[in-house]
């Protein structure tokens, strides 16, 4: 790995700036304006994945939305950031189905798994409509032969990144984990991004994440707003379309490190589905309490600080998520200029979570 230098200028940016303030401001405003819209946007405290004691606004993803539109509207108008522009303008117009459908779910909580997999699927689509971008290789040639298909391109990128966004919206259990991983790996992308050279999206990696910030500040440790469904998979999928432009802007950068970088949230969401899967009776969309963080809170952190009020072990929780997400993404700069080591240490990791899962729950390590 190469040094990696930043002057000051770069990591605060005022757009990125602004995206954080507004989002910060409107989430404390959402929070101390909830006996006005309580009605429609309280997250109940009963339910098989519910943590929280008391019912909490569960619609922080407007925050985040409005914070990137602000932050975007005060970025510099210089031809030289006009290609920034462009990729935020396409995240934001792509991302409308997945945080439409999910912002949906949190007002009405009536809306089906299946249609708001296929809204963040569709703006996977989007995405590539708008751009002109998808997946064409990941350095396998059989693959690689049919991603050549445009039809087979698009699909494969709209189910990678609707993947990631689904991801997300499955680790968001407690109070900061979704929004303080979703950090981690847009710093980590971020930091490839710039890197390589690619000052457009390193940039606009910074923006969403000053945004994402701003919401994590309310949100951890105390859970006063929650993201909700609509800022889970705007933000998974704003993270899952940046992994996919790094790689395609950057022939340079393998997809298998934009892979690794996100594999903590794509683990989760593989394993969930193959868990279910094998449960007699159980449809894989339906939730459960044995994802990885649900046992880290109950069988690690409820031990391990046991004399802290039990109103402290959700927040505490989250460090762990964490630390998991930051695994894979540091093994990711690390084996930047190396695919080989890239697809190695995404194995490893893959073989390290199995471990802990299966020690957390049957208490063996294989």
């Amino acid at each position: 790995m190469t040094g990696f230098n930043f002057t000051f200028a770069e990591i605060f940016r005022f757009d990125a700036a602004v995206a954080g303030i507004v989002s910060f401001g409107l989430c404390v405003l959402l929070v101390v304006t909830k006996q006005w819209h309580g009605a429609l946007s309280m997250d109940s405290s009963e339910g098989v994945q519910k943590i929280h004691t008391a019912p909490t606004p569960r619609i922080g993803g407007v925050a985040i939305a409005v914070g990137v539109l602000m932050g975007f509207a005060v970025s510099s108008h210089d031809p030289l950031a006009s290609e920034k522009r462009a990729i935020l303008s396409g995240i934001i117009l792509a991302g409308i189905p997945a945080f439409v459908f999910g912002l949906l779910e949190d007002l009405t909580k009536q809306v089906s798994v299946r249609a708001r997999l296929l809204a963040t699927i569709g703006s996977g689509v989007l995405g590539w409509g708008i751009t002109g971008i998808s997946l064409t290789h990941l350095g396998i040639p059989g693959v690689d032969r049919l991603l050549g298909f445009t039809v087979v391109s698009v699909l494969f990128t709209a189910f990678a990144v609707g993947g990631i966004a689904n991801a997300i919206n499955i680790i968001d259990g407690f109070n900061g984990l979704a929004s303080g991983s979703v950090l981690i790996m847009l710093a980590a992308l971020g930091i490839i991004a710039r890197e390589v050279g690619d000052i457009p999206l390193a940039f606009s990696s910074l923006l969403i994440a000053g945004a994402v910030a701003g919401f994590w500040i309310v949100n951890w440790p105390l859970g006063k707003i929650f993201l909700g469904d609509g800022g889970a998979y705007f933000v998974g999928f704003a993270l899952g379309w940046i992994a996919v432009l790094l790689p395609q802007r950057n022939p340079s950068v393998s997809p298998w490190t934009s892979l690794l970088t996100c594999a903590y949230p794509v683990l989760e969401v593989v394993a969930s589905y193959v868990r279910r899967a094998r449960r007699e009776g159980q449809t894989p969309g339906e939730p459960d309490r044995v994802h990885l963080h649900h046992l880290i809170h109950g069988r690690l952190v409820r031990r391990l600080f046991a004399r802290c009020p039990r109103t402290w072990h959700n927040a505490l929780t989250a460090p762990f998520g964490w630390v998991m997400a930051a695994i894979p993404a540091g093994a990711a700069l690390i084996t930047l200029h190396h695919p080989v080591h890239s697809v190695a240490a995404l194995v490893l990791f893959i073989l390290i979570y199995m471990a802990f899962y299966r020690r957390l729950a049957k208490f063996g390590w294989l």
